[in-house]
């Protein structure tokens, strides 16, 4: 398998779990009036499944896979964030 698919694989499996993390976050969840969220156990679970892909193209030796997935790990997160935040206030300025 080259090197670009495996990083894009790697960082898609990656920005899945990053989603998934995001949307359970108790802290967002609360300031849009909604309960509940993931609980602790189950969030370092997911982050910790997050990771695995980009720690598989490292031992596979793999340096540019490692970076593609870390790239776009990192784009996913930001993105996440950045989504998330822009929803939360305007959820936020729907129930003011």
């Amino acid at each position: 398998m080259s090197s670009t698919i495996l990083g894009l694989a790697a960082a898609s499996l990656s920005s899945l779990l990053i989603a998934v993390l995001c949307s359970g976050d108790p802290k967002r969840r609360r300031i849009t009036g909604r309960n509940g969220g993931m609980a602790p156990r189950w969030r370092r679970l997911v982050a910790s499944l997050a990771t695995l892909p980009g720690l598989w193209c490292a031992l596979q030796g793999d340096a540019s896979a490692f970076l593609i997935w870390l790239g776009g790990a990192a784009l996913a997160g930001w993105a996440a964030a950045a989504s998330a935040g822009r929803v939360s206030r305007i959820d936020a300025d729907r129930t003011s």
